[in-house]
């Protein structure tokens, strides 16, 4: 992979897990991680430990090989930065040491073993790293373990370690469900993070959980794909985790989306999530993508960056890669705010970021033809490696330039509008309609949006041009504005300055 001196050095974590093993690689470590390759091999080390006391010599097998094989692939990608962990089935085996010897030397690395309560923070890290000001409790569930730990902001909890996971909870029960959810309600009857979950998010962190959420967004004809931040009301949840206690998993709807090697857990996975939602009460269901791995790489940022927006930054990167002229969209950012304030449209600090965000990325689509910018900007915002900012939010984003392009009255993308509020909605017609303005005022060029302020004042919507610029005037700008005006009530009018 080449690169400049200075290009950013990519990194990458092996995560040696109960269930899967897997490599991840990132472009770099930064706010907004964007991964460049990622793989997992299904070994299944945790089957039959919680029985047996040992790693199964399959599994071991099926992990070993994976790790040389992930060598082979951060040579080839150039990564040297490498981080390699282990979680609960090495941590509980009586052979795990020796399996972990043998790991470091197929994988060429240390290999960090994590404890119960080391993997509970990381988890929680990744969701505060990926999610908008968390409220809840975070809940990572494994193959071999659950880990659960309160998070308020960027305040952590204790963390508890459970032996809940999916193939830990199969082998304790022999296969019996009914004997799964006893084991499962006793574990959890007195767990101090779930004490103060009632009213909260409960945040689900685990392959088994993200397939259930799959299935979920497949029986509703969700209109996004991305599971990342998808919330299902605790009633809806509590219904379809029963669903999934009693039903064959072959026989669900839409099965073929879950890998055959995670089907049989799904119903572990399940009988967890009930018990949990029975004994706490959370108010709706979270879906992270973000977990360990993340929180690792969060965890190893300087202050200065962990506060940063990770949507922003991700917007801003993409606005680097994908616009004409990336500065472009920080004039747009300034100008919007001077029109946004001087307006009586009021906005709440997240529908502001949301702006600025949209800001960031009004131009990606400028390289399709006309007539598919809107699809291609839908295309791109609706299944972007985005990190702090729920559904609502990315249909927001999506419908903001969709509007740019089509004009506020653009029929583009009516399954996203589901997913928004009324107020939501009216915001991007608003933005979509500036952002038009913008567009034939400076061919989403930097320097001019400075120079040509768009306010409301004394009952009307007023564009000043400079003298300079003073022929940028034209029908079609104007008629533009007075779309503009119209939507929040006032007279358009161009100005000249000078």
């Amino acid at each position: 992979m080449a690169r400049g001196k200075d290009s950013p050095r990519p990194i990458a974590i092996v995560d040696i897990g109960s269930n899967s093993v897997r490599l991840v690689a990132y472009e770099a470590l930064t706010r907004a991680p964007a991964p460049i390759f990622n793989e997992k091999a299904m070994c299944a080390l945790g089957r039959g430990v919680l029985t047996t006391g040992r790693l199964p010599e399959e599994g071991v097998q099926k992990a070993l090989k994976a790790l040389c094989r992930f060598r082979v692939l951060c040579e080839i990608m150039e990564i040297g930065n490498i981080e390699v962990i282990a979680t609960a089935a090495a941590r509980d085996a009586a052979n795990g040491a020796s399996f972990l010897a043998a790991a470091k030397q197929a994988i060429g690395r240390e290999i960090s073993l994590l404890s119960g309560g080391r993997e509970a923070q990381l988890s929680a890290l990744g969701v505060v790293s990926a999610i908008h000001a968390p409220d809840g409790v975070v809940g990572d569930l494994g193959g071999g373990s659950l880990e659960l730990i309160d998070v308020a902001g960027e305040h952590l909890g204790m963390g508890a370690t459970l032996p809940l996971g999916g193939l830990a909870l199969m082998d304790a029960s022999s296969r019996t469900p009914r004997r799964a959810i006893d084991i499962a309600r006793k574990a959890i009857a007195d767990v101090e993070p779930l004490s103060h979950l009632r009213g909260r998010a409960f945040y689900a962190v685990g392959g088994t959980w993200r397939s259930l959420a799959r299935l979920h967004m497949r029986q509703r004809h969700y209109p996004l794909g991305v599971m990342h931040n998808y919330r299902i009301p605790t009633r809806d949840a509590a219904e379809f985790a029963g669903l999934v206690e009693r039903v064959d998993s072959d026989a669900l709807a839409d099965i073929a989306a879950v890998s055959a090697a995670r089907r049989p857990l799904l119903a572990y996975g399940a009988i967890v999530l009930d018990e949990i939602i029975k004994k706490a009460r959370p108010k709706e269901i979270v879906i992270s993508a973000a977990g360990v791995r993340e929180g690792l790489l969060y965890e190893r940022l300087a202050e200065s960056e962990r506060a940063a927006d990770p949507l922003l930054s991700a917007a801003r990167e993409l606005d680097r890669l994908l616009s004409r002229a990336p500065r472009y969209g920080d004039d747009l950012i300034l100008w919007t705010d001077a029109f946004m304030a001087s307006s009586s449209v009021d906005e709440t600090a997240d529908e502001k970021r949301l702006r600025h965000a949209a800001c960031l990325l009004s131009d990606l689509g400028w390289r399709a033809h006309p007539d598919y910018r809107a699809r291609q900007a839908i295309n791109v915002i609706t299944h972007a490696a985005f990190v702090g900012v729920d559904h609502p939010g990315r249909a927001f984003l999506a419908l903001a330039v969709v509007f740019r392009h089509e004009g506020p009255e653009g029929e583009g993308a009516p399954a996203l509008r589901a997913l928004l509020t009324a107020r939501l909605l009216d915001r991007a017609r608003v933005l979509g309609a500036a952002m038009r303005v913008a567009y034939l005022l400076s061919a989403s060029m930097p320097g001019v949006l400075s120079k040509t302020p768009m306010l409301a004042r004394k009952g009307k919507l007023a564009l000043t041009l400079p003298a300079a610029l003073a022929n940028l005037a034209s029908e079609r700008l104007l008629s533009r504005l007075k779309a503009l005006a119209r939507l929040i009530g006032l007279e358009a009018a161009i100005e000249r300055d000078g």
